[in-house]
């Protein structure tokens, strides 16, 4: 049975079935306003003919039908999110623990929302401040916050000449915190919008430094007290800096600044093997030991040292050699099996792609900021899956506390995870940065809570303001610069 019933300028359709079951259900469909409404007249000339063409002319109207599925609410999981802005992005730089750190803001439409970002480039940092808040901001402003890929596409191509550490770094910033948005208005950490946790806690390794080889050893055993599974060692700073030589001829000589530094790589090359025969002779098997070169010596005395290095068992050698000496990856492929780390200093994610297809090293040594974010990121971490190539995000002091928590999101969702550079916060840097990642028994966890899980006291944080000095020059006894 069907009733008709007219109410203002809307027309009722009471459709009532009976028989084993009964069912009633009423639609309305309105009948002014709207140039595709049907008449009150008209839909009294259907109803008046009492034929089955006139109602079932009726039920099959654009406007019925419409009316049909505006009666039909959608499920929760169907109706979205409203959309919302970008209203402002500006950086926020501060120096608590001595590095310069810059941290992108992104300010939503949504009272009260919004997110953070890492885009620390230490040595560059008013360059990396100048691109966020008088390129980034205009470009940004009243985009959705949703679109994270085609705002990272769309970002990466705006200035024509892409690529490069400091606009890089700006993306990367804008990356995170547009990650951080999505996951508080999903109301869950970033770590779950990125496929859910594949480990409890992040794995880590620590760093273990010495000016002899007995103070290594003291350091690691200190470290393998605390937990911790994975050591680097280090004879003094990167290729043994301030600890193997002195007096060196080009300073005699009044070249170069008075703040440069030497390396003696001779001597570098020879203490190497001492130190990890002497640290696994003490510490014994079960400690998993690595060390990093930093791209100081020649490459045929990197591959030259890394075979040495075998009978040790090292779990990674990282950064033998420079970027611009890729090609010399495929000579220590056939020299040696010692797992290798690279790709730091990496400023584009294509600089990955063939190494990796090749597997040419072992450990995807990325820092996150450099690249872009974690965007860039997972899209390098899932293309390591297909070649048996695992992460080791680069997660030194000069990467704010926002980008180890990132790096740690990742690291839970990453089936192809290798292992995390650890770090501690010092107490300046708590007070500024609230919710940092924390360490337990040698494993990085996060705050469990939406988002990438820090925030930032920018009152705190404008008490230590960042310097424009940054010295990494080394040099050999003649005065020639060392890479990197």
């Amino acid at each position: 049975m069907i009733l008709f019933i007219f109410v203002k300028d809307h027309i009722g359709l009471l459709i009532i079935t009976s028989g084993k079951f009964f069912k009633s259900e009423i639609i309305f469909m309105k009948t002014q306003g709207t140039k595709s409404a049907t008449s009150r007249r008209d839909a009294m000339k259907m109803i008046a003919t009492g034929s089955a063409a006139g109602i079932l002319g009726l039920f099959r109207s654009p406007l019925f039908q419409a009316a049909s599925q505006e009666n039909k609410e959608a499920p929760a999981y169907a109706k979205g999110m409203p959309a919302v802005k970008i209203s402002k992005v500006r950086a926020i730089a501060t120096a608590p623990a001595g590095s310069n750190l810059v941290i992108v803001k992104v300010e939503t439409t949504e009272p009260g929302l919004y997110g953070l970002g890492c885009a620390t480039f230490t040595q560059r940092a008013e360059a990396v401040i100048t691109a966020i808040n008088s390129y980034l901001d205009d470009f940004c402003r009243g985009k959705d916050v949703d679109n994270i890929e085609d705002m990272w596409q769309s970002a990466y191509v705006s200035s024509y000449w892409r690529n490069g550490p400091v606009l890089n770094n700006a993306l990367s910033g804008l990356d995170e915190a547009l990650w951080d948005i999505k996951a508080k208005r999903a109301n869950m950490p970033v770590y779950q919008l990125l496929g859910g946790k594949v480990r409890f806690a992040v794995p880590c390794y620590t760093h273990a430094s010495g000016q002899t080889p007995e103070e290594v050893i003291t350091s690691v055993q200190k470290f393998m007290a605390q937990g911790f599974r994975h050591v680097r060692i280090q004879l003094g700073g990167y290729g043994s800096v301030g600890t193997l030589g002195n007096n060196p001829d080009f300073k005699g000589a009044g070249f170069g600044a008075e703040s440069d530094s030497f390396m003696d790589q001779r001597a570098y090359l020879n203490a190497v093997p001492k130190m990890f025969e002497s640290v696994r002779k003490a510490c014994g098997e079960e400690v998993e030991l690595l060390h990093d070169m930093h791209e100081r010596v020649e490459p045929i005395d990197a591959i030259n040292l890394i075979k040495k290095l075998e009978e040790y068992h090292p779990f990674f050698i990282e950064d033998p050699f420079s970027p611009e000496n890729m090609e010399w990856f495929k000579q220590l492929r056939a020299a040696t099996s010692v797992p290798v780390a690279m790709g730091e200093l990496f400023n584009n994610i294509n600089e990955f792609r063939m190494p990796m297809v090749d597997q040419l090293f072992d450990f995807i040594r990325i820092h996150i900021s450099q690249i872009g974010g974690i965007t860039p990121a997972m899209k390098v971490a899932r293309l390591g899956e297909w070649f048996n190539i695992k992460t080791a995000w680069h997660g030194p002091g000069d990467v704010s506390p926002v980008g180890h928590a990132a790096n740690c999101h990742i690291d839970l969702a990453t089936w192809n995870f290798g292992i995390q550079e650890s770090v501690s916060f010092s107490d300046k840097l708590q007070s500024v940065f609230s919710g940092c990642p924390t360490m337990k028994n040698g494993y990085m966890s996060v705050n469990e809570v939406p988002g990438l899980g820090v925030d930032i006291n920018e009152k705190e944080a404008a008490k230590y303001p960042i310097t424009t000095k940054s010295n990494w020059i080394v040099r050999k006894r003649d005065g020639t610069v060392i890479r990197p």
